[in-house]
């Protein structure tokens, strides 16, 4: 198995762990927050049983696709703020997204703005301290999920994508957080973090890997969390 089928294989794993944290909840209304051709939100939609589902997108013509698809949706950047009611969603989901952002603060805070009390978010990004990029760095080579340039990946030659160019701006990768910052983050602007799972262990495949990343979520290679808004403190807030 050469390392972009791995890359693959494990991503299919993840968007089943994120599939797996959705609550069936037919009244939810679901966000996707950088829905790109709205795919993964219509699964996202099945598994919650709810027909409610909206989007997020910054790319115009993957926001018509998902339009195209029967799901609303907004081009907007998520480095703003979102152009959303306060407690208007159930659920937001946030998929390979927070890492390409600068004002993760900011997007946090409108995560949290946008939930009704008592509803989750789920948030997936690449792990820093993922054994791979540990290895690399014991090599004096770049992370694989860091980038140093707006253009150009480079730093690294193990990497299959060393020397190519990122397709825009919006692949480049700003923010790259460990479990321990992703947990302590939300947790500082008001969440409780309900589940942190490890996805994925490069270099070992398939099932080994799953037990792996289970045993050990620190060196994994995704970081996917539950995060939900207090309907306590909520309350005590208005």
């Amino acid at each position: 198995m050469n390392l972009l089928s791995l890359y693959h294989n494990v991503d299919l794993l993840n968007r089943k762990t994120v599939l797996d944290l959705i609550e069936v909840n037919e009244l939810a209304k679901v966000l996707d927050l950088g829905c790109s051709d709205g795919q993964f939100a219509l699964r996202i939609a099945e598994k919650a049983k709810t027909l409610d589902i909206f989007g997020i997108e910054f790319l115009k013509e993957a926001s018509q696709r998902a339009g195209d698809r029967g799901i609303g949706v907004l081009q907007a950047d998520l480095n703003r703020a979102l152009p959303l009611a306060a407690e208007s969603f159930d659920v937001v989901h946030a998929n390979q997204v927070i890492e390409h952002l600068s004002e993760t603060d900011r997007f946090i805070k409108e995560v949290y703005r946008i939930l009704k009390p008592g509803g989750y978010a789920i948030i997936s990004t690449p792990n820093l301290a993922s054994l791979h990029n540990i290895f690399s760095l014991i090599l004096g080579k770049q992370p694989f999920t860091a980038h140093v340039s707006n253009e150009v990946i480079v730093g690294n030659s193990l990497d299959p994508k060393c020397g190519m160019h990122h397709a825009s701006r919006g692949e480049v990768h700003l923010r790259i957080f460990t479990s321990v910052s992703l947990r302590e983050l939300f947790r500082y602007h008001g969440f409780d973090v309900e589940q942190l799972i490890g996805v994925g262990y490069y270099p070992f495949p398939g099932p080994l890997a799953s037990v792996l990343s289970r045993l050990d979520k620190t060196h994994s290679v995704y970081l996917t969390m539950k995060a939900r808004k207090s309907a306590k403190m909520s309350q005590e807030q208005v």
